[in-house]
C-alpha cells in the first residue's frame, strides 16, 4: 500500500510499517495523514490515537464519513467496505513514522541534536546551537521559546511540537540549507512518541530531577520516559551525559552509542571549575582533555556551568575547536526568562526566572544568594492541574533559600488557588517571612516595593510566559513588563532617569 502526501511523492507503507498486520497490497492515494478526524479530508490517511481526553478509534466512522482512504488502527475495527484497516500495535509511533516519511525524512539529511532535562533544556539548546553557529555551520532550533528553520522564527506552541508539525519544522530546515538541527525534547513527547521517525544523532541529558508527576504518576514513569531520547540514536549517534546527576547516570549504563560525560565534582571527559561571581557574569574554566580555556559569560549560577558543558561536548564531538566553542558560549549572554535581570536603575536586583520544581527554585537561590549582599525576596506559586506533592516542597526550597517568600498565584487553571496556596505554606510552615498576596501583579510590586538597595527580588515560576490561566480563561501577564512597569511608576531613580533621557 502507498500513500501519496502533499507533493505527489509516494509512501509505501510497509517500509514504514513493516511490522503491521492486514496490510494489503495495491496503491493509495492520500493527500496527507491526520490524527484528528475533525481535520480528515478526502483521500487523507487516518491514524487513531488514544489519548487521555479521548480515543481516536471511537472517531473512525467519522474520519471514514469524511472520505479517509485508509486507518491506522491498534486493535480490529469495522468500517465500510473498501476502506482498508492497518493495525499496528502502537498507533503513536506510526504516526510519528509516517508524519516523517510524507515530508521525506528530513531528520536523515540533517544531524539532529535532542535535548532531555528537567532543568536546563532551553538554556543548554541555545548554547548548542550558539557553538554550532559560531562554527559555520547552519542550525535550525525547535523549543519552548519557539521554532527556527534557518531563515524564519515561529511559535512552537510546546516545548516539543506534535509530531506533524515538528516533521514540518524539520523539512523546512533542509529546504533552507540548515545542516544541524537542535530539539528540546520534553518527557511528555518521549512518552508520546513525537519524535517517532526521527533519528538523533545527539542525545543530551541535562539533568533528571522531579516534574510532572501529574502525567507519569510516578518518579520512576518520569525517568524511563526520560531515558528514552537514548532509544532514538542512529547507529553512528552519541550520548552527553551529566556524571554528577544520579539519575542521569543511572539511565546511560545500558547505552551501546559513544557516551561524553561532562561534570564539576565527578570525573568526566568534560568538567568545569567555578572561579568567580557576581550579579552580571561569572568566569569558570572549561577542561577537555590536556585543553583549558576560561568561559566569562553572563549568565550565572552553577546549573549555568553544567549547561555550558553539555554544548561544549555537543561541539567536541562534531570537531568543533575548544576556543570556537567558547567564543559561541559567550555569545548567550541571556536566554528569555532564564535567570533574567531586569535593569530600570534600581539600587537592588531584579531576576525573572522560569523555575517551578524545588531543584530549580533551591539552585536559583543559592546562585543569588551568593551575589546579594542583602535579602533575597522571592514571588512564587505553583501551576494549578499539576503535582501537587513538589508544593510544599517548593516551599520548603524557598523558606530556606529566601529571606521573604511571597506567595501568589502561577495558572491556577481550575484549581481553588486558595488551596494550591495552603499546600505551598505546608512547606513554609513556620517561617515569619511568608505572606499570600494571590493577584501576581499586586505580588510583583509588594515585593519590589520591599527591597532595599542590596536586595534582589526573584520573581519564579513563569519566565518567558506572557500569560497567566485562570479556569477557561488566559489573560495577558509576563512577568517582565509587570516588573519594568512598576519600577519606571514606583521608583524616584526612574524618574531621574527618565529627566536624562530627556535632555
Amino acid at each position: 500500500m502507498q500513500v501519496r502526501p502533499s507533493g505527489g511523492q509516494f509512501v509505501h507503507l510497509p517500509e514504514v510499517l513493516p511490522e503491521a498486520r492486514d496490510l494489503e497490497s495495491g496503491a493509495i492515494a492520500c493527500d496527507a495523514v491526520q490524527c484528528d478526524s475533525r481535520r480528515v479530508e478526502p483521500g487523507d490517511l487516518f491514524v487513531a490515537i488514544r489519548g487521555t481526553a479521548c480515543d481516536g478509534h471511537d472517531y473512525i466512522h467519522e474520519a471514514v464519513g469524511r472520505g479517509c482512504a485508509a486507518v491506522v488502527v491498534d486493535r480490529p475495527v469495522c468500517v465500510s467496505p473498501g476502506v482498508p484497516v492497518i493495525v499496528v500495535e502502537d498507533t503513536r509511533e506510526a504516526y510519528g513514522r509516517i508524519c516523517q516519511r510524507v515530508v521525506g525524512n528530513p531528520s536523515r539529511q540533517l544531524k539532529v541534536i535532542g535535548i532531555t532535562g528537567t532543568n536546563g533544556k532551553t538554556t543548554t539548546s541555545c548554547l548548542v546551537a550558539s557553538v554550532l553557529s559560531t562554527a559555520g555551520f547552519s542550525t535550525g532550533l525547535v523549543g519552548t521559546l519557539g521554532a527556527y528553520d534557518g531563515e524564519t522564527f515561529g511559535p512552537s506552541g510546546q516545548t516539543t511540537p506534535p509530531a506533524d508539525h515538528l516533521a514540518r519544522w524539520l523539512a523546512r530546515m533542509v529546504r533552507n540549507g540548515c545542516s544541524h538541527a537542535v530539539l528540546e525534547v520534553s518527557s511528555h513527547a518521549l512518552d508520546q512518541k513525537r519524535l517517532a521517525g526521527i533519528d538523533l544523532d545527539a542525545a543530551c541529558v541535562t539533568n533528571i530531577r522531579r516534574d510532572h508527576l501529574d502525567y507519569h504518576q510516578t518518579l520512576g514513569n518520569y525517568r524511563l520516559a526520560k531515558s528514552r531520547i537514548f532509544d532514538l540514536l542512529s547507529g553512528e549517534g552519541f550520548a552527553v551525559a551529566n556524571a554528577d546527576d544520579p539519575a542521569s547516570a543511572a539511565c546511560i549504563t545500558a547505552i551501546g552509542n559513544p557516551l561524553l560525560t561532562v561534570g564539576i565534582h565527578s570525573s568526566a571527559e568534560i568538567s568545569g571549575v567555578e572561579i568567580e561571581r557576581f550579579a552580571s557574569e561569572q568566569t569558570f574554566l572549561l577542561s577537555a582533555g590536556s585543553e583549558t580555556i576560561p568561559v566569562r559569560t553572563k549568565m550565572i549560577g552553577t546549573h549555568h556551568v553544567y549547561n555550558c558543558l553539555v554544548a561544549a561536548a555537543v561541539g567536541l564531538a562534531y570537531g568543533i575547536d575548544l576556543p570556537t566553542i567558547v567564543q559561541g558560549l559567550e555569545k548567550v549572554d541571556h536566554v528569555p526568562g532564564r535567570l533574567e535581570r531586569i535593569e530600570c536603575g534600581q539600587p537592588f536586583g531584579v531576576f525573572v526566572d522560569y523555575a517551578h520544581t524545588p531543584e530549580a527554585l533551591g539552585s536559583v537561590l543559592a546562585t543569588l544568594r551568593e551575589v546579594t549582599a542583602g535579602r533575597i525576596l522571592c514571588v512564587f506559586g505553583a501551576g494549578g492541574n499539576r503535582d501537587r506533592e513538589k508544593r510544599p516542597l517548593m516551599g520548603r526550597a524557598v523558606r530556606a533559600g529566601a529571606d521573604l517568600a511571597i506567595v501568589t498565584n502561577d495558572n491556577p487553571r481550575d484549581e481553588d488557588p486558595e488551596q494550591i496556596v495552603r499546600e505551598i505554606l505546608a512547606g513554609v510552615a513556620g517561617a515569619a517571612g511568608a505572606e499570600v498576596v494571590f493577584d501576581r501583579r499586586e505580588a510583583i510590586g509588594r515585593a519590589l516595593g520591599a527591597a532595599e538597595p542590596g536586595d534582589c527580588v526573584l520573581i519564579a515560576g513563569k519566565g518567558h510566559e506572557a500569560c497567566q490561566i485562570v479556569g477557561d480563561r488566559t489573560l495577558p501577564l509576563d512577568d517582565r513588563q509587570v516588573a519594568r512597569t512598576w519600577l519606571y511608576e514606583n521608583q524616584p531613580f526612574a524618574e531621574a532617569i527618565g529627566d536624562w533621557g530627556g535632555r
